[in-house]
């Protein structure tokens, strides 16, 4: 006979995997270098998960290093907020990676703020070259 405290103990296990690995964002380029590398695996927070408001993505700061929904890419950026500026009364992020020699090509609003990088004081949580294996998983 099954041990339902066994069955309930292994489901517990994996709801917190599953919510774990909802927390973690392989990084696909090197744009952030030398922060963090292709392969790496940043630890995030998320603006929304599943209703609930990890961070408020309208209270970002410049120095912040968030994932987006970019305009000109097909995947979530993971970049830095440089600027904030105001147009037409709608607050406008400036986002660029460390190692590129541009700021993004558009404007950023909160609403394409999908998840902000945890820290550890001023440092972000990553964990090196974990990620590898999913982008070769997934041809990138």
């Amino acid at each position: 006979m099954t041990d339902y405290k066994e069955i309930a103990s292994y489901a517990i296990i994996l709801i917190v995997v599953l919510i774990a690995a909802q927390h973690l964002n392989v990084v696909v380029s090197g744009s952030m270098e030398p922060v963090f590398y292709r392969g790496d695996i940043v630890a995030i927070e998320k603006a929304d998960f599943f209703g609930i408001h990890e961070f408020n993505a309208s209270e970002v700061e410049v120095g912040d290093i968030v994932v987006y929904n970019a305009a000109w890419f097909e995947q979530p950026v993971i970049h830095r907020i440089i600027n904030i500026v105001e147009i037409n009364g709608t607050t406008m992020y400036v986002i660029k990676g460390d190692n590129n020699n541009r700021t993004d090509p558009y404007y950023v609003t909160s609403d394409q703020i999908e998840s902000r990088v945890l820290t550890w004081g001023d440092t972000p949580i990553v964990i090196p070259y974990i990620g590898n294996l999913s982008l070769w998983l997934r041809g990138l």
